[in-house]
C-alpha cells in the first residue's frame, strides 16, 4: 500500500468504499492507522507552532519600545493568532504590556483604532490593566477618549474608569521572557485578630442557608474565574442583629460543610480586615489563579472581583460599581481560616470570607481551597 501523504487522501476518498464492500476490512483499518498516526503528528507540529508564537509574542511585549510595540500589533492585527488557552488571549498579552512598556507608548500606539481595528478586546483588557496600575488616564487623550468610546455591550465596560481607593493595593505577577512569579496573599494577618477563645462551642446553628443560584454564582465569581480547586458560599440571615464581635463565635456553628468537623479546641482564627484587603486577596485570586493555573489576569480579575464583592456585601442585582463600593464600605468584612477535612490547607493558600451587612442582619461567607 502506498504510504506517501499525497496519495492516501486518494486511497481514502476512491478505494475505502470499494475495499470495504469487497470484504478486506483489513485495508480499510489499514488507512484508519495511517490517518491516525498522521494527524498526531500534525496536532503536535501544531502545538509547537504554538508555543513558538507565544515565545514570539512574549518577546515583543516584553521589549520595551515602539519598535517591537507597533510590530507586535501588526502581528495581532493581521493574523490574530489568540487560541483560548495560550499565552496569546489579547487579556495575557494586555497585561504583559501593561507591565513592561511605557505607557505614553501604549496610549499613542494600541489606542490608535484607525490604526488597529481589530484590537478592540486588547484595548479594553489593557484599559483596565492600566487603571488598576494607577494609570492617569484623564491625562492622556487616547486614554480618556477610550473610556467615552469603549463598547458598551463589552462586559469590562462595567467596570468604573477610575481606580477606586480600595483597588490601590492590588497584586501583580512580575515576568519575564522565560519565567514568571506570582503568589496570593491568602495568609491570615496578625493585625485584627478576633479569634474566639476555645474551647469554642459545638453546638450547631439553626439558621438556614437562603443563598439562592445567582447569589452563589456572584459570590465564588473570583474563586470560580481563578480555577482554584473548590469553593462554596453560603448566606444566612438573622432574627436579630448581630453585632460584629459576635460573628467570630457564630461562624463556626453555622451550617456550612467547610467548618463541619470542627472540634472544640480545633484551629479556627479570624480578623477584622479592611475592605480594601479584602478586595486585594480576592483579586489575586481570580488574576494570577490557583496552583498550576495562570488565572484571568487583571482586567476579567477586577471584574469578578468587584462580583464577588457585591455578592458578599448583599449589592442588589445589576447595581452599579458605585452601588457595589458603597456596600462593600458599609459592611464589615471577616477573613478566617480553619482547620477542617473541607479546607486542605495543604499549600497555605485555603481562606474564608465574610460579610456582615450594615444592618447587622445578614452573614455572607466563601470558602476556598487550592486543593481538589
Amino acid at each position: 500500500m502506498e504510504d506517501a501523504k499525497g496519495d492516501l487522501g486518494g486511497l481514502v476518498w476512491g478505494q475505502a468504499e470499494q475495499r470495504a464492500a469487497q470484504g478486506d476490512a483489513s485495508y480499510v483499518a489499514e488507512l484508519g492507522m495511517q490517518l491516525a498516526e498522521l494527524r498526531a503528528a500534525a496536532v503536535e507540529q501544531v502545538r509547537e507552532y504554538e508555543r513558538q508564537l507565544v515565545h514570539v509574542v512574549r518577546v515583543l511585549a516584553l521589549t520595551p519600545g515602539r519598535g517591537s510595540l507597533v510590530q507586535l500589533l501588526r502581528l495581532l492585527d493581521e493574523k490574530r493568532p489568540s487560541t483560548a488557552g495560550s499565552g496569546l488571549l489579547p487579556r495575557f498579552v494586555a497585561s504583559l504590556l501593561a507591565e513592561h512598556q511605557q505607557v505614553t507608548d501604549l496610549a499613542d500606539t494600541v489606542f490608535d483604532r484607525c490604526e488597529w481595528e481589530r484590537l478592540d478586546e486588547l484595548r479594553a483588557c489593557l484599559f483596565q490593566e492600566l487603571v488598576l496600575r494607577g494609570v492617569a488616564i484623564d491625562t492622556f487623550p487616547a486614554l480618556r477618549s477610550w473610556s467615552l468610546v469603549r463598547p458598551g455591550w463589552h462586559p469590562l465596560a462595567w467596570l468604573p474608569a477610575h481606580r477606586r481607593d480600595l483597588e490601590a493595593n492590588a497584586d501583580f505577577p512580575s515576568r519575564s521572557i522565560r519565567g514568571s512569579a506570582s503568589g496570593v496573599p491568602s495568609r491570615l494577618p496578625d493585625e485584627g485578630r478576633v479569634s474566639p477563645p476555645a474551647p469554642r462551642t459545638t453546638e450547631r446553628s439553626d439558621l438556614r442557608d437562603i443563598a439562592t443560584t445567582d447569589m452563589y454564582e456572584s459570590i465564588v465569581a473570583a474563586v470560580q474565574a481563578g480555577e482554584w480547586g473548590d469553593c462554596g458560599a453560603w448566606v444566612f440571615m438573622v432574627d436579630e442583629t448581630i453585632a460584629p464581635e459576635r460573628v467570630p463565635a457564630v461562624l463556626p456553628t453555622l451550617p456550612m460543610p467547610c467548618v463541619y468537623g470542627l472540634g472544640p479546641a480545633d484551629r479556627f482564627e479570624i480578623a477584622i480586615r479592611p475592605v480594601d484587603e479584602i478586595w486585594r486577596l480576592l483579586f489575586a485570586t481570580a488574576s494570577m489563579g490557583g496552583m498550576g493555573t495562570s488565572g484571568v489576569q487583571g482586567a476579567y480579575g477586577r471584574l469578578w472581583t468587584w462580583r464577588s464583592m457585591a455578592g458578599l456585601s448583599g449589592a442588589p442585582e445589576g447595581a452599579s460599581a458605585d452601588e457595589v463600593e458603597r456596600h462593600a464600605r458599609q459592611s464589615t468584612w471577616f477573613h478566617f481560616e480553619a482547620d477542617t477535612d473541607w479546607f486542605h490547607n495543604d499549600i497555605g493558600s485555603d481562606y474564608g470570607i465574610a460579610a456582615l451587612s450594615p444592618d447587622c442582619r445578614r452573614i455572607a461567607v466563601l470558602a476556598a481551597t487550592d486543593t481538589d
